[in-house]
């Protein structure tokens, strides 16, 4: 059971976990964001199992848990329609040497949730899928520059991407001066840009949305510039694929990009993901264009049969159980209830609950108002010892009233300890260690 003092709650096990994690993996993970450094000390829960919206830590913890596998599982864990899907098809074999049957099924159950889109191809990770988009607008239009959308936190692990963040140790200087950026929702901004590198830009990369919503008439507005300035405009749909609408933030709002890339909520977390688009771009990559051809996605496990029957349990359930609607009335619940736990605490100013219902967030701010790691820690372990893993708000559509009550509740005891740490304009007492730390940075 949690207890409601955080000094008494420990994690040994976890902790022990962690040390064996950090002996031969760098960096204790195999995604950033999982890392010890992003929780408080010594409380970086090692998961054991997960069912629905719930996890158990290997010291026998459960929690509510928001995010799951770094947004990935929207529909919680081992969902009975898709581990049944999976199930089905572990004994007739996952990989061939030639396409599967499921191949064929998987795509055209993808293109006929995404309409948007006249072709798809899988692959297993979202890096994966971003690169391929920029490689087919490169050899589209035989231009060497990339412009990124400078607001949106990440695209991909290779070079075009990495070489942008604090951490492009590793990264030529030559390759860091094909990415230029440009500012989510400033058209005039990005025409200035294109202007500059007048015939030099291959494409226009962004999350369509992100935290809040497109101001009116942007996304058609970039659709606008990137036909005239000649370039291919690629919606980055990692995170709004499925949680926006069924078909994507480019269904929602109605404006279509070259290429889109999908991921995270395709498989429930098994591994897959989507590079989808117009015919004429993505045939470059087939064997029905008379150009060069581009080297496309050619992926060993990109097609293994139960990651494509796991994404075809997940469009199925979207759109026959209203999954999206669903993600964002627990949303909206879970917003409102600490919104109004935070107020009467008084510390609404400093709690501070941003984005989507479907794909929200939380800033924890100082007693100056700026975004603090040392608030955002205090805060982290209330939670967690409140039996809440949330390094963000983002729900499943496993989580029931319930679970968001319960949320609701060791949020507002997390906030009247936030406040004694404002009221004494230093949260240091209530750390028990070291603040957590940003993703992307220099050093160690």
């Amino acid at each position: 059971m949690h207890t409601e003092d955080t000094e008494e709650f420990l994690l040994p096990r976890s902790r022990l976990a962690n040390e064996r994690l950090h002996a031969m993996i760098p960096g204790g993970a195999h995604t950033y964001a999982k890392g010890d450094d992003q929780y408080p000390e010594n409380l970086a829960p090692v998961i054991s199992h997960g069912r629905g919206a719930h996890v158990w830590d290997v010291d026998g913890n459960r929690y509510i848990e928001y995010g799951s596998g770094l947004r990935s599982v929207s529909l919680g864990h081992a969902h009975p329609r898709v581990v049944e899907a999976v199930r089905r098809q572990l004994d007739r074999g996952s990989n061939f040497v030639r396409p599967s049957i499921v191949e064929v099924e998987a795509a055209e159950r993808f293109l006929a949730t995404v309409p948007t889109a006249e072709m798809v191809k899988f692959a297993k990770n979202g890096s994966d899928a971003t690169t391929a988009a920029v490689r087919l607008a490169r050899a589209a239009t035989g231009r060497p520059r990339v412009a990124i959308c400078a607001d949106h936190p990440f695209f991909s692990v290779d070079d075009w991407f990495i070489g942008t963040t604090p951490m492009s140790a590793g990264v030529p200087a030559a390759t860091n001066e094909l990415t230029v950026t440009f500012p989510y929702g400033d058209l005039a901004a990005t025409e200035e840009l294109l202007t500059r590198y007048q015939d030099e830009v291959a494409c226009l990369i962004l999350e369509p949305a992100t935290h809040g919503e497109p101001p009116p008439g942007y996304l058609a507005g970039l659709r606008e510039l990137a036909d005239r300035h000649g370039c291919v405009l690629v919606f980055d749909e990692m995170i709004t694929g499925f949680r926006w609408s069924e078909a994507g933030a480019q269904g929602l709002y109605g404006v279509v990009p070259d290429l889109s890339t999908f991921g995270k909520a395709l498989g429930n977390g098994f591994a897959v993901s989507a590079l989808a688009g117009r015919r004429d771009l993505m045939e470059r990559g087939g064997l029905r264009h008379p150009g060069d051809r581009v080297f496309l996605l050619s992926t060993t496990h990109g097609a293994e049969t139960h990651s494509l029957a796991a994404a075809m349990a997940v469009l199925t359930t979207y759109v026959e159980e209203g999954v999206t609607a669903r993600l964002h009335a627990l949303g909206e619940r879970l917003a409102a209830g600490v919104r109004d736990a935070a107020d009467a605490m008084g510390v609404g100013d400093h709690i501070v609950v941003r984005g989507r219902a479907s794909n929200l967030v939380f800033a924890t701010l100082d007693e100056n108002r700026q975004p603090s790691q040392e608030y955002r820690t205090l805060f982290l372990r209330r939670l967690l010892a409140g039996g809440v893993l949330a390094p963000s708000f983002v729900v499943s559509s496993a989580l029931d009233d319930a679970d968001i009550d319960h949320t609701v509740d060791v949020v507002a005891q997390a906030c009247a300890v936030y406040r004694k740490a404002l009221d004494a304009a230093d949260p240091t007492p209530w750390l028990a260690g070291r603040p957590v730390k940003p993703v992307f940075r220099r050093l160690a």
